[in-house]
């Protein structure tokens, strides 16, 4: 499994081409699907199966600055899964140097399309089993 790797586009950046701190959120996702996609439950499965993966919290702590045209990595790493929530550790480093530049974790729950919760484990074995077998996978 590779790190999630990005190049730092203008727009991203505020005025002092500083990347804007709302980005780092956006890349964690990034790197979340990405993530989904390599073990086999892209987005487009999940959904497809009327599963939906609501973000319940995001944290995210800055440590150094990135710039425009900077190449970072987005690792991330299962922290917890037990078929109702999922948790995801993230790490963003420096492609070219290998400084840290932010870190953060998002929970989720799983729900259906009416908005209840779901458990994976028993509505979705297959999905749920993936989930558990790359839980204690780290790209970073």
């Amino acid at each position: 499994m590779e790190v999630y790797k990005r190049k730092v586009h203008y727009y991203e950046t505020d005025q002092m081409a500083i990347v804007h701190h709302s980005n780092y959120i956006r890349w964690f996702e990034e790197a979340r699907i990405n993530f989904l996609d390599d073990i086999g439950l892209g987005m487009n499965v999940i959904e497809e199966k009327g599963v939906l993966i609501p973000v319940l919290s995001v944290t995210c702590n800055y440590r150094s600055m990135t710039r425009f045209n900077d190449t970072v990595c987005v690792g991330l790493r299962i922290e917890k899964y037990n078929g109702i929530k999922l948790q995801v550790s993230y790490r963003i480093t420096d492609f070219a140097t290998g400084e840290l530049r932010t870190t953060g974790s998002s929970e989720h729950c799983f729900i259906n399309n009416a908005g209840n919760v779901i458990s994976l484990k028993k509505e979705f074995p297959d999905m749920h089993k993936i989930l558990l077998e790359n839980s204690n996978v780290t790209t970073y």
